[in-house]
């Protein structure tokens, strides 16, 4: 079987790891291909820090790494620096490439132009972010100082096809936006079944969103079949950064 690539997922909050794409970080680390998550707000000494640590480790994805940005609702959530929406576009690039430059991933992974099913501007903004990071990573004089170029093969957006509006009725009835694209769009589809057990348990880790009742808390409050007929599946769209790359980068073998 091929080797799973290296894999650096980017999102905006603590807990978008693990309920976006925690299932293909558990399957990827448990092949031994090299995982990261970079998250883009909170900051490493706060209890939703403490929280993502906890769930990286569930997946095996290692250490936080985090942009240091404030949530566009909490300014508590990074203080003393601007929100993730405010800060400079350029500046915000500039930290995520060393990230990329650092790690040299195969593949990136974050959310689709939507921020996901949601919509929430951090999970847009982030999106953007990560597009133009992508992109610069392997360009020499882009962020001369943020390392040595890296060019990862493809980006992966997470996101929800159509047909997974039967999935996701529990969340519409809580509430919560429904963005979703065209099945055809969608170019890799990922069983994560046999790992839902540990992606549960990393969405879990995230306690004080359990608590106030976020989506952790929102699916922790469905019965079993629902909730597992929402995670056990993840959906992306492949961007390439060349046209033609090798079966190496592909997110499945």
């Amino acid at each position: 079987m091929t080797p799973l690539p290296s894999l650096l997922a980017v999102f905006a909050h603590p807990d978008d790891e693990s309920l976006s794409s925690g299932g293909v970080l558990a399957r990827h680390a448990a092949a031994g291909a090299r995982t990261a998550v970079v998250t883009a707000t909170w900051t490493p000494d706060t209890g939703r820090g403490a929280e993502l640590a906890e769930a990286l480790r569930i997946l095996g994805a290692g250490e936080p790494r985090m942009l240091g940005y404030a949530d566009a609702k909490v300014p508590h959530s990074a203080p003393g620096s601007p929100r993730l929406l405010d800060a400079p576009l350029d500046e915000a690039v500039g930290r995520l490439v060393a990230h990329i430059r650092q790690f040299r991933p195969q593949i990136v992974v974050t959310h689709d132009a939507y921020g996901g099913v949601t919509g929430h501007p951090d999970h847009v903004h982030t999106h953007r972010v990560t597009t133009l990071a992508f992109q610069a990573s392997g360009l020499e004089r882009r962020y001369p100082d943020a390392g040595s170029p890296w060019q990862p093969s493809a980006l992966y957006l997470a996101t929800h096809p159509h047909s997974a509006l039967g999935a996701l009725s529990e969340l519409a009835r809580a509430g919560k936006a429904m963005n979703t694209v065209p099945d055809e769009r969608v170019t890799a589809t990922v069983d994560v079944s046999a790992w839902l057990e540990q992606k549960w348990a990393a969405v879990l880790a995230h306690r004080s969103e359990v608590e106030r009742g976020a989506a952790p808390g929102l699916l922790a409050g469905f019965a079993r079949d629902v909730r597992e007929r929402f995670l056990s599946t993840e959906w992306y769209i492949r961007q390439d950064a060349v046209p033609s790359v090798s079966a190496q980068t592909e997110l499945t073998p």
